[in-house]
Parts: C-alpha cells; sequence; structure tokens
C-alpha cells in the first residue's frame, strides 16, 4: 500500500509596512484603524464571493472579484494577497480550473494570515 504524502502549507505573508505607516500618518489612529477595518471586512466578503463564483462557474465576476481583492490588498500594504489574488486572476483567464482551486485555496490562507500580520503589525508600532 503506498504511503500518503501530507503537505504543509506554510507559507509566509509579505506586508508593506511604509504602506500601513502612510495611512496612519495621513488618516491619522483613528481614521487608519476605520479603513483597515472596512478592507479586513471587504477581503472577507470578497473571498466568500470568490469561493461562490468558483462554485458557480461564474470566471468573469471571479477575475472582477479578484482584482478588487487586489486592490484592497495593495491599499492596505497586503503585498501578497495582491500578488496571489493576480494570480487567481491569470489561471482563470487561461481557463485552468485545478489551478483555480488551488490557488483560491492559497488565497484564503493568505488573507487569514495577512490579516493577523497586519494586527500584529499595528499592535507592535503603536
Amino acid at each position: 500500500m503506498a504511503e500518503l504524502a501530507r503537505l504543509r502549507h506554510d507559507e509566509g505573508v509579505r506586508l508593506d509596512p511604509d504602506a500601513l505607516s502612510a495611512i496612519y500618518a495621513e488618516l491619522g489612529e483613528r481614521g487608519a484603524e476605520r479603513l483597515i477595518s472596512r478592507a479586513m471586512e471587504d477581503l472577507a466578503a470578497r473571498l466568500q464571493d470568490l469561493r461562490h463564483c468558483l462554485a458557480q462557474g461564474q470566471r468573469a465576476q471571479l477575475v472582477k472579484s479578484a482584482r478588487m481583492l487586489g486592490q484592497v490588498g495593495t491599499q492596505v500594504g497586503m503585498t501578497s494577497v495582491s500578488r496571489v489574488a493576480r494570480d487567481l486572476i491569470r489561471v482563470t483567464e487561461a481557463g485552468d480550473m485545478a489551478a483555480q482551486a488551488a490557488v483560491l485555496a492559497r488565497l484564503e490562507r493568505i488573507g487569514q494570515r495577512s490579516l493577523t500580520a497586519v494586527w500584529d503589525l499595528h499592535d507592535m508600532t503603536v
């Protein structure tokens, strides 16, 4: 009987601390926290929308949602989220269904880790 391999998904995330610093400098602490909170809510909503689009085979909407997610990631310095969102757009446009599912799963993992990292970075700077 063959052994099953277990894959560990332990990929680090990249944040742009300069983008976060610029947000805090421009909006102040309260404004920055509101913006980041909205971005996190938007990130969660977009991820849910992406799962729905994939399940329903809505490629055009999936690309649109991934593009919007990438913009949110860029806005708050989540460079890994932005990069993986672009990867999702590429595999969707190429019509690679297996890669779509894999990249979306990766995007969900990166998204969760990025959210945690943003708040951890904020806690270190306050």
